[in-house]
């Protein structure tokens, strides 16, 4: 193998996955492994600073590994991209030791101090710097939680000797032993503690939160230069961290969301909806969030996002629970065998509706059932309730911003189902554009920093890259997905 390459890190909540891309953005080597996560009573969901690291290390030794046995040379690896699990993060000292436990994104230790933070009034401005709700789900109320209930980390913050960072700024800290202390604009804007409009921390906040004397990395944009590793060893030379990025904000990157209209939806358990919305920040009446989408240079990407409680669990549930399947692929099958739903619908509140409904309460619930109905009716309704979600959210960013839809880009495990696929292009009446690729975030993150170490040239280069995906357009009658969403509404209420 010839040419320049990148090596990106996607470290996500249950692994690291870690691939070298060539300069046509091909991946070409990879390496994988898992991560512990442990799940406590009260809601606590925690990991172990050192062993993320470490696991990144194993990741990279393994993805370097196979870069040779493929003939490749490691010192042809000219710089590295990080993606990251957004809102986790570490509390560490001066010395570089960590004052707690990672808290991990899905931790609901905080839901308290988020109702406090409610009735205190703070909700309005918190939203308005930074466009963000309060919610568990944000690192900031976690730290908060962590200063009123772990005596080490109060004494370290009130003593100024609290290092915060998400999980990229603990990685860049460790990789660099301690010589770098940053993080770029898509992670800071997760925080509850960054100003969209200063583009920096919002000491006044800070002050209200009582962390005024927390210390806070320096912020950058996306792609730019972060600091030089060998991974501890591992490469013989040092090369240069030349993008982070959260693992959303990257996929929405890796998969082309490079203009205002373009969006990205992820068809997992849940779903998350990312759609580009420009160069200016813009508040959501709608339960959106407004976040940094990404950022290269002096210029900034903002974007809205729009969170899904659940897709692919329902499928799920209908097997496991229903057992009305033997296996999730046989539910294309069967929801084609039917004309249309029937009348049938099925909201997917097991753990209430999301994006933009926020109504955590409801309950999930099956109805419009005849005598006449079967369970191919029950099975397509529940693949229709995707589509159904995800017109919700971009329809609601659409009303938010005045900004249309242009395509949607998909990821995620449910892209293989193409009766999702297309009454989704049927539901949008817009193309609906699968990349086919599993490492979609650190595509994005290879691209950022292929762009900062010049790798690859311009973003419109990027665009004529992974140029093989499919697109689905809506099909010639889309009646029965307009009559199916009308009816949709009807059920939702």
């Amino acid at each position: 193998m010839n040419g320049s390459f990148i090596l990106a890190i996607d470290q996500g909540t249950s692994s690291t996955k870690t691939v070298v891309f060539d300069q046509n953005g091909v991946a070409v080597a990879r390496g994988v492994e898992p991560l512990l996560t442990n799940y406590l009573d009260g809601g606590l969901v925690e990991q172990d600073p050192e062993e993320i690291y470490q696991n990144v290390l194993s990741s990279v030794r393994q993805c370097l590994a196979d870069f040779k046995a493929k003939d490749g040379i490691p010192s042809d690896i000219t710089a590295c991209g990080i993606s990251n699990q957004r809102e986790t993060f570490v509390l560490w000292d001066e010395k570089g030791k960590p004052l707690c436990p990672a808290v991990v994104w899905q931790c609901k230790r905080s839901v308290a101090i988020c109702e406090r933070l409610k009735i205190s009034g703070l909700e309005t401005e918190i939203r308005q710097k930074t466009g963000l709700l309060i919610d568990p789900y944000f690192s900031g109320s976690k730290v908060i939680w962590l200063n009123e209930h772990n005596a080490g980390v109060t004494s370290a913050i009130q003593a100024g000797k609290a290092f915060f960072g998400t999980i990229d700024t603990w990685l860049l800290y460790k990789l660099t032993n301690g010589e770098r202390y940053l993080t770029d604009h898509t992670n800071a804007s997760r925080t509850l503690f960054f100003n969209l409009e200063t583009l920096d921390w919002d000491r006044d906040l800070l002050g209200k939160l009582d962390l005024s004397n927390i210390q806070l990395p320096d912020i950058q944009a996306s792609s730019s230069s972060f600091g030089a590793t060998d991974f501890g060893g591992l490469l013989e030379t040092k090369i240069d961290v030349s993008a982070m990025i959260g693992d959303s904000h990257a996929a929405a990157f890796g998969e082309g969301c490079f203009a205002p209209g373009i969006a990205k939806a992820t068809l997992g358990t849940g779903s998350s909806i990312l759609m580009n919305i420009g160069e200016k920040s813009k508040s959501s009446q709608n339960g959106m969030v407004t976040t940094i989408g990404w950022s290269t240079g002096e210029h900034v990407e903002y974007a809205l996002e729009g969170v899904i409680v659940t897709c692919g669990a329902t499928i799920l549930w209908l097997k496991n629970n229903l057992g009305m399947f033997g296996d999730i692929t046989d539910t294309q099958e069967m929801a084609n065998a039917v004309r249309d739903n029937n009348g049938v619908y099925l909201v997917p509140a097991f753990s209430g509706l999301g994006a933009p409904h926020w109504d955590m309460s409801r309950k999930a619930s099956i109805i419009g059932l005849t005598f006449d109905c079967n369970k191919n009716h029950v099975v397509r309704a529940a693949l229709e309730s995707i589509p159904y979600q995800i017109k919700d959210v971009i329809t609601a960013m659409e009303s938010d911003t005045g900004i249309l839809l242009q395509e949607l880009k998909i990821d995620g495990g449910l892209t293989a189902n193409t009766f999702v696929v297309q009454f989704l292009a049927d539901v949008l009446e817009k193309p609906v554009v699968n990349l086919g690729f599993p490492e979609v975030s650190a595509l994005g993150a290879a691209y950022l920093a292929g762009l900062q170490a010049g790798v690859y040239e311009s973003i419109a280069f990027l665009k004529n890259l992974n140029s093989n995906h499919s697109t689905v357009n809506p099909s010639g009658d889309t009646s029965t997905a307009r009559s199916g969403y009308q009816g949709w509404l009807e059920a939702i209420g």
